[in-house]
């Protein structure tokens, strides 16, 4: 009896909380039309942070994103790619700065088994399974992820724990850190696969030209900066505009979810990399858009 009582608690107070906020804003795009409809792009460029972000974007150096709306001002669901890759395959993709209550986040998928209630918030897509991913499966999509650091890299245990979600999966050692060209071949391989797809495609990309080492990016450094990592996402911008020219002539358009997993340090309060809770790494650009 008592078990029956503590379930039954536990299921009503999370949709409570979810509901709780207030006045909810409107979504900005109604996922039900396009699930089934439309290729889906989750990018995910590593590590960039926002104010490198909002900068590149201000000066007019990143054309091709720019040409998408602005960045919106986020927090990053982990510090480090582990934990934040968790919760955005999970559904709960990077929330916007003000955020005061979990109410408050536009969620584009809305996973139907964590306890947040049976409906799905208004604009929502909600799934069935343990990750979006496993969910558009079942609405017939193609999975594919193309990895880029070494989360993805399914060299080691923990390097086959995110490309196990997906039904199809590639990385190569010339997708990582270390290549200059890395994004260009990622890109390249992305558009030659393209032909092989029968269905709709869910395409997940980790674009880790951004993440460390940097510094070949910035003529004439040595050392990885705030500097070098604005040029490395410069370098992102111009191959993105490939691989969206290349989608659109092949696929006809797509939807878009583009974001950072996380920050990263350069010294700042004396703190490097990431990994650690500090503003620059907790704040993270995000945009979803339409080719």
């Amino acid at each position: 009896m008592n078990e029956e009582l503590e379930q039954s608690a536990a299921a009503e107070v999370p949709v409570r909380f979810f509901a709780g906020s207030g006045e909810r804003r409107k979504p900005t795009v109604d996922m039900n039309q396009v699930v089934g409809a439309s290729d889906i792009l989750f990018i995910c460029l590593d590590t960039l942070r926002y104010d490198v972000a909002v900068q590149e974007e201000a000066a007019g150096r990143t054309p091709v994103l720019n040409q998408y709306g602005p960045w919106q001002k986020c927090q990053a669901p982990g510090n480090f790619t582990y934990p934040s890759h968790h919760a955005m395959f999970a559904g709960f993709l990077p929330c916007r700065y003000d955020a005061k209550n979990v109410a408050d986040r536009e969620l584009l998928f809305f996973p139907q088994s964590i306890g947040l209630g049976k409906k799905p918030p208004e604009g929502a897509y909600g799934f069935s399974g343990s990750t979006i991913m496993e969910g558009l499966a079942k609405e017939g999509y193609e999975t594919w992820c193309v990895g880029g650091v070494a989360f993805f890299d399914k060299r080691s245990d923990i390097g086959r724990v995110f490309p196990g979600y997906f039904q199809k999966s590639w990385w190569n050692p010339s997708f990582g850190c270390p290549v200059k060209d890395s994004t260009k071949n990622q890109v390249d391989f992305i558009l030659k696969k393209l032909s092989d797809a029968e269905k709709r495609i869910f395409l997940y990309l980790n674009v880790d030209a951004i993440h460390y080492p940097n510094y070949f990016y910035l003529e004439g450094a040595s050392n990885d900066s705030v500097s070098s990592h604005a040029a490395a996402l410069r370098y992102v911008d111009g191959e993105l505009g490939r691989l969206f020219e290349g989608w659109k002539a092949e696929r006809g358009g797509a939807f878009v979810i583009c974001c950072s997993d996380h920050g990263t340090c350069y010294g700042e309060d004396g703190c490097q990399f990431h990994g650690i809770n500090h503003p620059v790494v907790n704040t993270i650009p995000y945009k979803h858009f339409a080719l």
